[in-house]
């Protein structure tokens, strides 16, 4: 029997013939820009799009909501983690670029066999991460002039986040849930890109005794002490705070809780790490610190 993401031996050979029809004219090593991008990950798809290259997305995947014309103009592969070689191998892709994470292997693996050039993007959570994973999208796509500007402009932000974060006297502890779900918390802990906006933002990872994205149990959470409750908006729709520190809850026996500091953002901006980023750490950051004073005025020039 054949596993949800594999195919049959006749049916890769259709695959993998089908494709080779689409490259029968373009050269071997040809160094044109591929001209139809499967484009998988939320920050990989909005990168591309800033450095003008929207017009040669093929397909995205689900994670792929900003600009919000995206997925309501490009075929849906599915969810990043559950991928369907089928799909994506109709749209005829000349270049797969996948942030990590995306899959399953065997599906990323078909595409090879097909002949499709596919590039997994790394995204470390950190500015560095940030600049690395534009320059490197900007190269694969054939763009490295718009990259390097866009880095630019991405780098002078960080530097004034850095600037905004030096002034923050006393790091404030904050707790990022990715979802609550039957009374359970799934929150970041370290290495994770909760973790790293946390640290772009000037605060402190309340879950740092956790590695990754975990359920945290009532008592972890109580002993966590969070000052402010970061969470994801969804479907538009913002938490409620009297919903989520309600009493008898974990939550509510928070100092979070005692000042109702439930931060509310979009997920792709927080936690994608692409182009937005030091705009979503420096909006968290004045969430948590409303009183942090402001940057002064640039100095006039010599004369």
């Amino acid at each position: 029997m054949t596993g949800p993401h594999r195919l049959s031996p006749s049916r890769r050979a259709v695959f993998a013939g089908a494709f080779a029809c689409a490259l029968a004219g373009r050269p071997a090593g040809a160094a044109t820009p591929a001209t139809r991008i499967a484009s998988l990950g939320g920050a990989v798809t909005e990168i591309l799009w800033r450095l003008g290259a929207g017009p040669r997305v093929a397909i995205v995947d689900t994670t792929s909501v900003y600009p919000a014309e995206v997925l309501r103009e490009r075929p849906n592969a599915g969810y990043l983690r559950a991928l369907s070689a089928e799909g994506l191998l109709s749209v005829g892709p000349d270049l797969v670029l996948a942030a990590e994470g995306a899959g399953p292997p065997a599906v990323l693996a078909l595409l090879r066999e097909a002949g499709v050039p596919v590039e997994t993007i790394r995204e470390p959570p950190t500015a560095e991460g940030v600049r690395d994973k534009i320059a490197t999208i900007g190269r694969l796509a054939g763009l490295d002039a718009p990259a390097e500007a866009l880095s630019r402009e991405v780098e002078a932000r960080f530097a004034t986040l850095a600037r905004q974060r030096a002034r923050v006297a006393r790091p404030a502890r904050a707790l990022v849930v990715l979802s609550q779900t039957g009374g359970r918390l799934m929150a970041g802990g370290r290495g994770s890109t909760a973790d790293g906006i946390l640290a772009l933002a000037g605060l402190v990872n309340a879950a740092d005794g956790l590695e990754g994205f975990k359920p945290i149990t009532d008592e972890a959470l109580v002993a966590a002490a969070p000052d402010a409750v970061v969470m994801m908006i969804t479907e538009g729709r913002s938490p409620d705070p009297a919903t989520v520190f309600a009493p008898g809850t974990a939550l509510a026996q928070t100092p979070a809780a005692a000042r109702r500091a439930l931060v509310a953002m979009d997920g792709l901006a927080l936690l994608g790490f692409g182009p937005r980023t030091p705009e979503a750490a420096g909006a968290l950051m004045r969430a948590v610190y409303p009183d942090l004073p402001p940057d002064p005025p640039p100095a006039p020039p010599r004369e």
